[in-house]
């Protein structure tokens, strides 16, 4: 008796029900990609709604974004827009990883603001230099910037020059003379990155910068499948710096040359070398290779995990 294949085959209800499931499994598939988008504050990301990621994956973001949006985890590194965020109470909402984070106890606050210099003289000056949030029933606190002893040295050797200099701290607030405090609120979300950065197992802060150090602590949270890197533009169009927030407080005036892309570039290299498993994603505006921030950069060329898309594939992910 001949038998026919048709008789092996399932029916066409089942195979319709066959083909239902696979495709249903596809989808769980490409859902249980773990995605982290770090966002970076160059140019190219003006005007995308980076809202529509958050279904997609975790949000990273750095420095001043918390201004404009709120990420699902903020980084900072440099000592000023940290004790900003920490004002504005963003790491009483959110995460916050900051460098050289190191809280300390309550009684020791005076000793370290002091320092041995006189204090009737010092209070003279601090109200120029003291940049604090409220104490309140703080039971900690983190301390950055000079020396007040050295602040009132400068004060009496040039007082003319100090006077121009604080019309400058004022306005920008980027002057290194300056003495930084932020009283730790409760509930505090706030992280020294040394808590979680290492080298060859002990605490070591790698002193990156802040797009990289973003990458890190995402890459330590999430274990990611795939990192988008969003706003890191690395170089610039022009011949001025690329950042979204150039001139506002913290931030270098716009009239400034850009900055120097070898170290933003090295950084992330070495993240995507440690971690070849990961998809290392480079969002362009445009991505033809029209100019530096839309090309393939040269000297991640060897990295196969790193690899380069335009914003409008962001629309479409699943």
């Amino acid at each position: 008796m001949v038998k026919y294949f048709d008789e092996e085959w399932p029916k066409e209800e089942e195979m319709l029900n066959i083909g239902l499931k696979m495709s249903r499994q596809n989808k769980a598939d490409r859902q249980k990609v773990k995605r982290v988008f770090c966002i970076g504050n160059g140019e190219s990301r003006q005007g995308f709604d980076l809202e529509k990621l958050r279904k997609h994956g975790t949000i990273y973001g750095c420095n001043a974004l918390y201004r404009d949006f709120m990420p699902d985890v903020l980084t900072a590194v440099d000592h000023g827009i940290m004790h900003e965020i920490y004002h504005a109470g963003v790491a009483q909402k959110i995460p916050c990883y900051f460098r050289d984070w190191t809280k300390v106890p309550a009684m020791t606050y005076e000793t370290m603001l002091y320092a041995g210099a006189d204090k009737v003289e010092a209070d003279e000056h601090l109200k120029y230099v003291l940049k604090s949030n409220n104490r309140g029933d703080s039971k900690e606190y983190v301390m950055h910037g000079s020396n007040i002893q050295g602040i009132v040295n400068m004060i009496k050797r040039e007082p003319d020059k100090f006077k121009k200099d604080i019309i400058h701290l004022e306005k920008k607030e980027i002057n290194h003379a300056t003495i930084k405090v932020s009283w730790i609120k409760e509930p505090d979300k706030s992280v020294s990155l040394t808590d979680i950065m290492t080298e060859k197992g002990k605490p070591r802060d790698h002193g990156w910068a802040c797009g990289a150090s973003a990458g890190y602590v995402a890459i330590h949270r999430e274990k990611p499948d795939e990192v988008y890197l969003i706003g890191h533009d690395l170089h610039s169009v022009t011949d001025k710096v690329n950042n979204l927030y150039k001139g506002t407080k913290h931030y270098v005036a716009p009239e400034n040359g850009p900055t120097p892309a070898v170290n933003w570039i090295n950084q992330w290299y070495t993240l995507a070398d440690w971690y070849p498993d990961i998809k290392f994603i480079k969002v362009n505006r445009f991505n033809d290779g029209r100019d530096l921030v839309n090309g393939p950069i040269k000297e991640w060329n060897e990295r196969k995990n790193i690899t380069y898309t335009d914003y409008s594939t962001l629309d479409n992910l699943v």
